[in-house]
């Protein structure tokens, strides 16, 4: 099997499984236990916290574990949300968001929220300009992908920090495509909170984190939670935690390494799809004004289904995506594609290859031939 769909999920790396099996036999205490295996359990984690507060610039007492990228999105908003005065009850989100975020919106909304999905500009870009016709006096939080999981476009949230927070604004980050891959310094970016993931990264599933920067609103969506200091209910999986601290600090100390060797993968897919004339073109064009995730490739399969094309890939031992796998069985245009300019129909065609730390040429030559087999067929059925 040759596997192309790592901005889906990736397989656990050596430093997580080791970490992860060793912790379960010998410190499976319960975190807030007060004897002793519970005390090793609880130093675990807040060891955990620290380096993993490390890795995105952040301080350890804004780190806030959970199940994953989808929990960290649902309970940053709402907690922000409740936390927030009464009058602010407006919030914005890009139409660039995961699944996750358009299926809390609806939840949020039965709530007495009233959300505004802001459009990106013709580059893909969310920008002040993008933003401010907005921005109301009621506006308590904006949300914003760091990068899309469809396109591999990155927003350069630096950039828009400023402008909401003169106003009072908060800025959320998702920011699972982009941790391990990409530098993070929440900081810099001027993020007020930001979700991240662990199977995104080599780690265990069912792993994640929020960072809510000390001095943000928030009040718990679980009132009289004790856990992660009320942030969530349920005994903390401090084994997962620490798999997934160790394999993202394996990622983040080789991003560089790896970010050089998927734009050279990238660069040869697409050679290599143009010397064959193969009928796929690109959501995102890249040129100077935009930062993409190498490893990300999206594109639309002229004359083909995406869902038709990933089958036929699979058929032959390879997978690649139609798109975020959170929302695979919605067979219906995605959001994020059709903001970016996408048609219904093109949506449609849409297909997903993603890099992983162990992708090669040989693999991807394997895929073009797919492909090429594929662009055959279909000329022989338009020439009947």
């Amino acid at each position: 099997m040759i596997y192309l769909d790592y901005a889906a999920s990736t397989p656990m790396c050596d430093e997580a499984l080791h970490i992860y099996s060793v912790l379960n036999k010998e410190m499976f205490g319960n975190a807030s236990s007060l004897h002793d295996a519970g005390g090793q359990a609880a130093y675990t984690l807040d060891y955990s916290r620290q380096r993993m507060a490390n890795m995105i610039g952040g301080q350890p007492e804004g780190i806030y574990f959970t199940t994953g990228g989808t929990e960290s999105n649902m309970l940053i908003v709402q907690s922000i949300l409740n936390g927030l005065p009464q009058h602010k009850k407006h919030w914005i989100m890009s139409a660039l968001e995961h699944h996750s975020m358009y299926n809390l919106a609806k939840m949020l909304e039965q709530q007495g929220y009233e959300l505004t999905i802001v459009q990106p500009d013709q580059e893909g870009r969310i920008t002040r300009e993008v933003l401010i016709p907005h921005l109301r006096a009621n506006t308590g939080l904006v949300s914003v992908q760091h990068a899309n999981s469809e396109t591999g476009l990155i927003q350069d949230l630096a950039a828009l920090s400023p402008l909401l927070h003169e106003r009072g604004i908060m800025l959320h980050s998702d920011a699972v495509q982009t941790f391990g891959n990409v530098h993070i310094d929440v900081e810099v970016m001027g993020v007020d909170a930001l979700s991240i993931s662990s199977h995104k990264v080599y780690g265990p599933k069912g792993v994640g984190a929020a960072y809510l920067k000390p001095g943000t609103p928030w009040r718990s969506v679980y009132p009289d939670t004790l856990h992660e200091h009320g942030f969530r209910p349920g005994t903390v999986n401090v084994p997962g935690i620490a798999a997934f601290v160790a394999a993202a600090e394996m990622m983040t100390e080789q991003m560089e390494m790896h970010q050089e060797r998927y734009a050279t993968l990238r660069k040869y897919f697409i050679a290599k799809i143009q010397e064959k004339s193969i009928p796929l073109h690109w959501i995102v064009q890249e040129n100077e004004k935009k930062a993409v995730l190498h490893h990300i490739v999206g594109c639309f399969f002229d004359g083909y289904e995406g869902q038709y094309v990933m089958l036929e890939c699979n058929r032959s031992g390879v997978c690649i995506s139609t798109g975020s796998a959170c929302a695979a069985g919605h067979h219906e245009p995605s959001p994020a594609l059709q903001a970016l300019g996408a048609s219904g129909r093109e949506a449609l065609q849409f297909i997903r290859i993603s890099f992983g730390r162990t992708t090669t040429i040989e693999e991807l030559n394997v895929l073009v031939d797919i492909l090429t087999y594929l662009k055959h067929r279909q000329e022989r059925s338009l020439s009947r």
